[in-house]
């Protein structure tokens, strides 16, 4: 099959034939019709992430349909249309058992722990657990876009963020994740105050529900302009971006009791980042984090998604080839373009 592969960490990926994944005893095999490009990905090609093992193949926002199955799975048939959660649960850990798959004590993770989507093929751990079936009316290409960015935000707003229709909520950065998690509680009934670096981002923040942005290369004091809007801070905030900057100041916004979400990755020497301690105890502010979602829990998402109340689809920006993936994979770093980048042909 053809494969975008490195053979080193920050040289550059290249398309190759390798040989075709086979299913684990309680695997399948998916062929990948859709996949999307995230920051995760650029952050395991700079060498970010400890579970890579090289040489390696990235890519774990996927959909697509079975092409072969284990001995040891009883739910999938080939020819099923499927997608999966970036974070797989082994399904036999005490994390598990509780419910929480995102946080498994044995998780698989495609791009990361294994060989990822950035293929013609993938193999997918657990299937049993961690699959789940596309509606015959959501296409491959929406239905990858939900398996990162979407599903880790709609986890971070619903049920880490706890977000109530008529609270504000602040999203540091307008990427994949901080445009789904606008959508979202937007849905939600919140109002949302969007924050970003450009203003084309902005704007289009505005069109999927920000009801007012901040402009933060214009704005001396992004804190205070959150506050003002907000008429106190806000009831949530989540850094959809992953840096000491949008970090400190999704806390620093927050009004009383607020809760922060961590969403953006902390890697690359931002692992540590300052946060405003004195604000967080004198305000007995919440700090969380949020790494993904379970399968199960995909149904509510999509039954908002049939109903029209979230629209995917709106997000996807570029539609590549995968030929065309290794160079946009490196260039991810410079947080080009509107939405999500999709590889779509293969």
């Amino acid at each position: 099959m053809k494969a975008i592969l490195f053979e080193q960490f920050r040289q550059p990926p290249r398309v190759q034939n390798v040989t075709d994944p086979a299913p684990s005893l309680e695997g399948v095999v998916v062929k990948v019709e859709a996949t999307g490009l995230c920051r995760s990905d650029w952050h395991g090609w700079m060498g970010h992430d400890s579970d890579i093992v090289l040489p390696h193949v990235p890519g774990h926002e996927l959909a697509g349909t079975v092409q072969a199955v284990g001995k040891g799975v009883s739910r999938w048939r080939i020819g099923d249309r499927v997608t999966v959660p970036f974070v797989g649960g082994c399904g036999h850990c005490a994390e598990c058992h509780s419910g929480n798959h995102q946080v498994c004590e044995q998780q698989f993770q495609p791009g990361f722990t294994a060989w990822g989507s950035f293929a013609e093929y993938v193999a997918i751990d657990f299937a049993d657990t961690n699959l789940v079936a596309l509606p015959d009316d959501l296409d491959f290409t929406a239905a990858a876009s939900l398996g990162c960015r979407f599903v880790t935000s709609f986890r971070a707003i619903v049920d880490q963020g706890r977000v109530k229709p008529g609270e504000w909520v602040a999203v540091h950065g307008c990427g994949g994740v901080g445009l789904s998690a606008i959508m979202i509680a937007s849905a939600m009934g919140a109002n949302v105050v969007a924050i970003d670096l450009t203003e084309e981002k902005l704007a289009f923040a505005r069109t999927i529900g920000a009801v007012a942005t901040v402009n933060a290369s214009q704005t001396e004091d992004v804190v205070g302009a959150v506050r003002e809007i907000t008429k106190g801070g806000a009831h949530m905030s989540m850094d959809a971006l992953g840096h000491p900057t949008t970090c400190f100041n999704s806390i620093a916004n927050l009004r009383r009791r607020g809760r922060h979400v961590q969403v953006g990755l902390m890697l690359g020497g931002h692992n540590r980042p300052q946060v405003p301690m004195d604000q967080i105890i004198a305000h007995e502010l919440e700090i969380l984090g949020s790494h993904g979602m379970q399968a199960f829990r995909y149904q509510a998402m999509m039954d908002m998604i049939e109903t029209g109340k979230l629209k995917p689809q709106a997000l996807i920006g570029r539609h590549i080839s995968l030929d065309e993936a290794p160079a946009a994979l490196m260039a991810m770093d410079r947080f080009e373009g509107i939405g999500i980048s999709m590889i779509t042909s293969f």
